[in-house]
């Protein structure tokens, strides 16, 4: 079945382009679309999309809002919204994170990538855009990141995988650089997840940081 989108964002010409974009993906589906924050939150609860897409910058409601109402720890039937900005702030990317959102991509990264990052809000992962800075990842304490060592030891293997999606890798990049498969990464990553108790790829990117398998 195909992964139900909404697209959400003020600027007509983006939805256009997103909905390009994701259409011609074989496993996708663009449902609807809201050029404000409330009719976002409104078409959601009634269209009841698989991944939410969401402009920060909007009118009536903000994205980190949609964000906070359809995805944040108080919502009774949460659902799966990926940030897509063109904005990096520090500030932006906490408070989506926080508020439950299962991404945070920038509107200039590739239609690629933007397929990937559905494609992982979907599976209950999440997708931070490459561009998206040190700095930024590196002030990042999430409840689920943690700096000190896992409860069981990485394989050499699983650092280096831990160390590119620290470097904001996707799988297909990761399995292109190490000549595996996607669904061998996609096992790794899981692996790495469950040793380090995050729930995602964003716990695994800030235990890097903090462990100094990515620096600069």
């Amino acid at each position: 079945m195909s992964i139900r989108i909404l697209i959400c964002d003020d600027q007509e010409s983006i939805r256009s382009a997103f909905r390009i974009i994701l259409d011609a993906q074989p496993d996708m589906t663009v449902i609807g679309d809201a050029a404000d924050g409330l009719t976002a939150i409104e078409q959601a609860r009634h269209l009841r999309p698989d991944v939410v897409l969401a402009d920060i910058r909007m009118p009536g409601a903000d994205g980190l809002h949609v964000t906070r109402v359809l995805a944040g720890p108080q919502a009774t039937d949460p659902m799966r919204v990926v940030i897509v900005t063109t904005f990096d702030l520090d500030e932006y990317v906490h408070a989506a994170l926080r508020n439950g959102a299962c991404g945070f991509l920038l509107k200039r990264s590739s239609p690629a990538l933007l397929a990937e990052g559905v494609r992982a809000a979907h599976a209950g992962d999440a997708l931070i855009s490459p561009q998206v800075t040190t700095r930024l990842l590196r002030s990042l304490t999430l409840p689920e990141a943690r700096g000190g060592s896992p409860a069981e030891a990485l394989t050499e293997r699983e650092s280096q995988i831990a160390q590119m999606i620290g470097q904001g890798q996707t799988n297909a990049q990761i399995a292109e650089v190490l000549f595996l498969s996607p669904g061998t990464v996609k096992n790794h990553t899981a692996a790495i997840q469950r040793k380090l108790g995050t729930r995602n790829r964003v716990g695994i990117a800030i235990w890097a940081y903090e462990n100094g398998l990515v620096t600069g």
